[in-house]
């Protein structure tokens, strides 16, 4: 038999198709019998082995998907998006690829091939061959259903600068329409100036209040021009800020001296401040509601001190 050391280096990553091996000299019956309980392979796709034993690494899977997929296939979806460099796009367990429409490749196993008229110019990441990053983060997020993963993953795509916002609606805009409406709505999210999960759950919260709209993550200067922070949403028509402090972000000796330095400011400043916990946004939404009302009352029973914010976005 061939040796190991030379049919690894025929592969990619250890992953290398039957009609290869075959090439090589290892026989469809040797190939066959490595792939049995207590061989030395493991059977991936169709006609694709892995050269070891061991579960398949995502590089691996991702080799075999495009060693099945053949052709020009990229890969998009999830997988595309880590690659890109996004952390939070979940494990969904496969393989998402796009191929040109003319191609008649199926899905097989964890390898799930999308056939497309509008097949984009390949971006390549360490020798995968990927979507262009809006496609990616979009064909991955229209196949989810939890609205908080979608925000999550548009959420760090547009703050890391992968993926711009405008962009995302022009892809949604041009292609397929299955899937969108959800992306579409966290997108507005994103436009109106969210920069977290909690800051969108808020946002929802703050809709039930029958309030103005309040502005999102914009910075407040004394009327001298002195920094005074960048609440979450403020209502500059009676200088009322809504802070969604989080436990992880603010427990930390730097970032709990961060924030009472923040609160002294504010209080030094005149304006009134409201601090929730991303928990009760989820758990108890009718109290933040009623504890919202309660500040911005306070706030506009009282006059308003000479606050200025710099920029504006309203919902």
């Amino acid at each position: 038999m061939v040796e190991q050391e030379e049919l690894w280096a025929h592969s990619r990553f250890g992953v290398i198709r039957a009609s290869t091996l075959e090439q090589l000299g290892v026989s469809q019956t040797t190939t066959y019998q490595q792939c049995q309980p207590g061989g030395r392979w493991l059977h991936l796709l169709p006609g694709i082995v892995l050269l070891a034993r061991s579960q398949p690494t995502v590089r691996q899977r991702i080799e075999a998907a495009l060693l099945h997929a053949r052709h020009d296939a990229l890969v998009t979806g999830f997988e595309a998006a880590r690659l890109y460099g996004l952390r939070t796009p979940p494990d969904v367990g496969f393989i998402h690829l796009l191929l040109p429409h003319n191609y008649k490749v199926l899905s097989s196993g964890f390898a799930v091939v999308e056939r497309t008229k509008s097949f984009p110019t390949p971006w390549m990441r360490d020798g995968v061959p990927l979507a262009p990053p809006e496609r990616a983060v979009l064909d991955g997020v229209r196949r989810v259903r939890n609205r908080n993963t979608v925000r999550s993953i548009l959420i760090e795509a547009a703050h890391k600068k992968l993926a711009d916002p405008f962009e995302l609606r022009r892809e949604l805009d041009t292609g397929t329409k299955r899937g969108t409406a959800l992306p579409r709505r966290v997108l507005n999210e994103i436009d109106f100036g969210v920069r977290s999960v909690a800051e969108a759950d808020a946002l929802q919260v703050w809709r039930g209040t029958g309030l103005p709209s309040p502005h999102c993550n914009v910075p407040l200067f004394s009327a001298t021009g002195e920094f005074i922070g960048m609440p979450d949403f403020w209502c500059d028509e009676v200088a009322f800020a809504w802070e969604i402090d989080s436990y992880q972000y603010h427990s930390g000796r730097d970032e709990y001296a961060n924030t009472l330095s923040r609160n002294a400011r504010y209080m030094a400043s005149g304006v009134v401040v409201l601090q929730t916990s991303p928990a009760r946004l989820r758990d108890d939404p009718d109290a933040v509601v009623a504890e919202i009302r309660a500040g911005y009352r306070v706030a506009s029973d009282r006059p308003r001190p000479p606050v200025q914010m710099r920029a504006a976005g309203v919902a």
